[in-house]
């Protein structure tokens, strides 16, 4: 047919033309699908995963593009889900044989049987996800786009191949992988498939916790979070995932006074990071940093609002977010809860810019000084330009004197400059209480600019400790 589109420019990879000499061998049709096809055609880079669909046997044509391949590389074989992989050089590459899909109601774990190619196109999520191009000799490059996946690239659009209902309700997963490509693509939902992701939310409950956390980490590595989150804060799926975050949404008035919407506010923090760091537990740390104001909120006549140790409250639930969702409980979330608790540190001292003050700062963050003030600038979020610009010049000045101050004391991985075994022979004293008082002491004395960071001067000050402790200097 004349108006069949090829695109023959996609595979000129050479692995394309082995893997058409093994469909010939076999006398298999096959066709690449998915991933590789939607990216090739919205021009985002060429991908190095690969996903061959073949009307016959998957695993048959992945061996015989081994034995062809110079590499000859060894094939891993999946026989529960009749799939094979291989890698060859800088890509991967997954065969399987075209399949119809089943679901029963309590699972996303479909019953598997052979189909056809249109069978198979069926199954995929998305329009955009079900083009595929002929990578058989006769036909090598010609587009097959039963649903219209073209026209949607075209116009930026996320739809379902087959109802919506059916599609989410069958593998609930695919309702978190709609929003999530929205998000990474500048995609909109279809408004029936948008409708289809409320009706099924509470699908949600059949996925596991670590399916739903690598959808999310793939939301929050984005340009623009905020596009998902507010999807999934309209579609109801927040409420199962993330109610903590939910729970800031909203604003309350009480005798004309009132706070801003914690919700959006935390939203923009986290498109405002995103502009300067692609850490993705920074990113986290942005997200989850308001979340102590909703059980902290309070209202007071001579005041107003106060969110007080929100940021105590917020570490604290940090931990049992991160076990609800079977995140690493290990030093990410350990890094996630520091930021959350220190979130507003820089903020209280822009104003006042003390030595000491920035010296206890830079003890307290340690390492992660740069990360927390990416996070508080993050954090500006009024719209009223001669503040905006206030807040940035503080938190500059607060910069100036971190620079200033590390220089000069050298607080940053502090190391008391008397050991505790210095202290036991100067005063000739076993391990005890004493010699946490006296490095305590030591410690405090240096962070207030009461000493320098300097041995001699911290051993002159021990000496006076100990003394006022009852110790005596031995000779």
């Amino acid at each position: 047919m004349s108006d069949v589109k090829h695109y023959k420019e996609a595979l000129q990879h050479p692995i394309f033309n082995t893997i058409s000499k093994a469909a010939t061998h076999l006398q298999l049709d096959c066709y690449v699908i998915g991933g590789f096809v939607r990216d090739y055609l919205l021009q985002r880079g060429t991908a190095k995963d690969i996903d061959i669909v073949a009307v016959g046997s998957g695993i048959a044509l992945a061996k015989k593009v081994s034995k062809l391949l110079p590499d000859n590389p060894k094939v891993q074989v999946f026989k529960t889900y009749g799939t094979a992989m291989l890698k060859t050089n800088d890509i991967e590459v997954e065969f399987v044989g075209a399949r119809k899909e089943s679901y029963s109601e309590h699972s996303r774990n479909p019953i598997v049987e052979d189909g056809t190619l249109e069978e198979d196109q069926n199954r995929r999520d998305f329009t955009i996800n079900a083009l595929a191009l002929h990578v058989s000799t006769d036909n090598f490059g010609e587009i097959v786009d039963p649903f219209g996946g073209l026209e949607d690239l075209k116009s930026k659009i996320i739809r379902t191949p087959l109802d919506p209902d059916i599609t989410y309700s069958d593998d609930p997963l695919r309702m978190m992988r709609a929003i999530r490509f929205a998000t990474q693509l500048g995609f909109k939902i279809e408004e029936k498939s948008l409708q289809a992701i409320t009706k099924n939310k509470d699908r949600i409950k059949i996925i596991t916790k670590e399916r739903i956390v690598d959808e999310l980490h793939k939301i929050l590595l984005s340009n623009t979070p905020s596009i998902g989150f507010k999807l999934l804060e309209k579609t109801g799926l927040l409420s199962f995932i993330l109610p903590e975050l939910v729970a800031l949404k909203g604003i309350d008035e009480i005798e004309g006074q009132r706070h801003k919407d914690n919700f959006y506010h935390t939203l923009e923090v986290v498109d405002n990071i995103s502009e300067n760091t692609d850490d993705l537990w920074l990113r986290w740390a942005a997200l989850l940093h308001d979340i102590g104001k909703a059980p902290t909120k309070k209202f007071s006549k001579k005041v107003g609002w106060t969110f007080h140790g929100h940021e105590f409250i917020g570490s604290k639930m940090v931990f049992k977010l991160f076990k609800r969702l079977k995140m690493p409980l290990n030093d990410k979330m350990k890094f996630v809860q520091k930021m959350v608790l220190m979130s507003s540190r820089p903020i209280v001292i822009a104003s006042e810019v003390t030595d000491s003050a920035v010296r206890r700062l830079v003890f307290d963050a340690g390492d992660y000084i740069e990360e927390l003030m990416t996070l508080c600038e993050a954090d500006i979020t009024t719209k009223n330009p001669k503040k905006f610009k206030k807040y940035h010049n503080n938190f500059k000045t607060v910069r100036q004197k971190m620079v200033e101050v590390e220089a000069r004391d050298h607080i940053r991985n502090f190391q008391p400059p008397v050991t505790g075994e210095e202290i036991m022979q100067t005063f000739n004293i076993k391990p005890s209480r004493e010699i946490g008082i006296i490095k305590e002491a030591i410690k405090e004395a240096i962070l207030e600019g009461d000493i320098p960071n300097e041995h001699d001067a911290a051993f002159t000050f021990m000496i006076k400790k100990g003394e006022e402790l009852g110790l005596t200097v031995m000779n």
